[in-house]
């Protein structure tokens, strides 16, 4: 499995209620359900306008078959090379 980075700009998206993100979410479960075992969802970090995804998947056109899956925009999957972790002060190549 690789580590991605999705960015999905959605204007305003930073304003939606909590009901409205649990519902994103519940959209974005079933796609990964629908998808197979060959994505997986991390963690998402949601600014303004942009959403940031972290996922795990055996390549890139998973990614965006599950954001097409989900009615999600994809505008950009970047593959994780390298992650830093400050409590080990050391990179891991992926």
């Amino acid at each position: 499995m690789h580590r991605y980075v999705i960015e999905r700009d959605l204007p305003n998206v930073g304003d939606m209620s909590t009901e409205q993100l649990q519902a994103v979410r519940k959209t974005s479960n079933a796609a990964l359900a629908d998808a197979g075992p060959g994505v997986q969802w991390v963690e998402s970090f949601v600014t303004a306008d942009r959403i940031y995804c972290h996922y795990l998947a055996e390549n890139e056109e998973l990614v965006r078959d599950h954001a097409r899956r989900a009615g999600l925009p994809c505008n950009k999957v970047s593959q994780v090379r390298t992650v830093v972790d400050p409590l080990l002060a050391v990179a891991q190549e992926l």
